[in-house]
């Protein structure tokens, strides 16, 4: 079991780990600039720990908007988490660790180590993923706090368009590591297609709605097609 946490800790990705480190310290700088403190950053970051959704908290909170506001506009961001959730968790099973760990590493299911949780867990042994999942967890969770810490410092020296720029990184690493993992997909390059191209589309028509309608109409169309391939 220690083993295989220490071992998650070791192959902690690096090019995703970069990616994320970018994107961080990018929100740091942001986080500067509309009004949080060094404190308030990093603990956003640890406690929300996906960038769409500390983005929203940072901009409702400047606008003066109440924690329950603020908090609504959080969880709409995370529904897109919830399907995420769904289809790694089998893979954290089988572990003698309490279920409390499994919780534990539900709150880590973001971008950066769903990619890699999905291509690195399958080849694992059943007792060693949960472990191996959350030391690589831990490291980038650390990691990301302090680089938000050290963007929020460094904000100064860095010009507002740059750090939005690092924020973008993340999304583009994901969308090209879906488009690696699809593999010939009908279902998944249609998923991706719509995305890519009915996302800004809904967003000139119905911005604020843009993201969840895409998600939805391109999602529910892209079952509909995988439903009618051959198998």
């Amino acid at each position: 079991m220690r083993e295989a946490f220490l071992a998650g800790m070791r192959a902690t990705p690096i090019l995703p780990g970069l990616i994320l480190v970018s994107a961080v310290a990018g929100f740091g700088a942001l986080a500067r600039a509309a009004g949080a403190s060094l404190g308030q950053a990093m603990f956003i970051t640890a406690t929300v720990f996906a960038l769409p959704g500390q983005v929203v908290l940072l901009e409702e909170l400047a606008r003066g908007a109440t924690l329950t506001v603020a908090a609504a506009g959080v969880a709409l961001t995370a529904v897109r988490l919830l399907p995420m959730a769904v289809v790694i968790a089998p893979y954290l099973r089988g572990s003698s660790l309490p279920r409390s760990f499994e919780y534990l590493g539900s709150h880590w299911i973001a971008v950066t180590l769903w990619v890699e949780g999905l291509r690195t867990l399958p080849g694992l042994p059943a007792e060693a993923r949960l472990p191996y999942f959350l030391g690589s967890a831990v490291v980038l969770w650390a990691v990301a706090i302090l680089t938000t810490g050290l963007g929020h410092i460094a904000s100064g020296s860095l010009p507002g368009l740059v750090a939005a720029a690092l924020m973008y990184l993340m999304p583009i690493y994901f969308m090209l590591s879906l488009l690696s993992a699809a593999k010939g997909s009908r279902m998944d390059l249609v998923a991706l297609g719509i995305g890519l191209l009915g996302g800004p589309a809904l967003h000139a028509i119905v911005p604020g709605f843009d993201l969840l309608l895409t998600g939805l109409v391109g999602g529910t169309l892209a079952y509909l097609v995988g439903r009618g391939s051959p198998r």
